[in-house]
């Protein structure tokens, strides 16, 4: 690692880098509480509203070790329980607001805050208003059976996808962040997303912190929100994984009521 990386503010919002560093540091306070030295995050250097400066990072290869310790560490992070689930305030999500609140209910604050939020958000009136008759058949359900299957309220790094985990030569670095405080399995949900990280990393997460029994009916679910998201900013290429998510909470709705 050496110097500076300069990230410019793409977004319309303002805010956003701010919420960015301050995702940033609470990741890394999380980690220093965990007591994980093997996963790092970039000190934020200066930040206002077109630019963020953190340390630099220099990529190296990517191997079984740097995967273990990233699942290691991610786990001890998740088992350290907060006090409620959600945020003080609105962050993003890449290009999107992502709005947030502190809640007692995971279920609730889940199916209100990420799906419905960006059902609201579907410019085609027959696609949103059959995405919205789905939840408002289900979401009692859903609700209560998200609530039944999560074990406290963790501290997320939100947009876990490949490329928001950098490698150098002495392992992972956490960067870009949506933070906020949810289920754990929504974090691991997002790195299946687009791939995976690799057998490594899911075996040493779960040595440290197994997934549950139902991980993978939350999968579909969780990443439904992901897809949504991608869908409203990128277009149609995304609707069979928002297609497929709402299928995943038909079924489990369908068997659970």
């Amino acid at each position: 690692m050496s110097g500076i990386f300069c990230k410019r503010n793409t977004t319309v919002y303002p805010n956003a880098l701010f919420c960015e560093a301050e995702g940033l540091g609470r990741l890394s306070n999380g980690l220093k509480t965990a007591g994980v030295e093997s996963v790092r995050v970039p000190e934020v250097v200066r930040v206002d509203e077109s630019t963020l400066e953190i340390t630099a990072i220099e990529p190296a290869r990517i191997d079984d070790c740097a995967l273990e310790a990233l699942g290691e560490g991610l786990a001890a992070l998740h088992r350290l329980p907060q006090s409620m689930y959600g945020w003080h305030g609105g962050n993003y999500i890449g290009l999107s607001p992502q709005p947030n609140c502190w809640a007692e209910s995971w279920g609730e604050f889940f199916v209100q805050n990420r799906l419905r939020y960006q059902v609201s958000r579907v410019r085609a009136s027959g696609v949103r208003n059959r995405f919205e008759g789905i939840l408002d058949q289900c979401d009692d359900t859903l609700i209560r059976w998200l609530n039944e299957h999560c074990d406290h309220p963790s501290l997320l790094h939100g947009d876990l996808w490949s490329g928001n985990v950098l490698f150098d030569r002495e392992g992972p670095w956490l960067i870009d962040p949506a933070i906020y405080c949810g289920d754990r399995e929504a974090d691991l949900a997002m790195t299946e997303m687009f791939g995976g990280f690799g057998a490594a990393f899911y075996r040493a997460y779960d040595r440290t912190f197994r997934r549950t029994s139902v991980y993978e009916q939350k999968r579909d679910i969780y990443n439904l929100y992901h897809y949504l998201n991608h869908y409203n900013l990128f277009g149609s290429s995304y609707q069979w994984g928002c297609e497929r998510g709402f299928v995943a909470m038909q079924e489990l709705c369908m068997r659970t009521a």
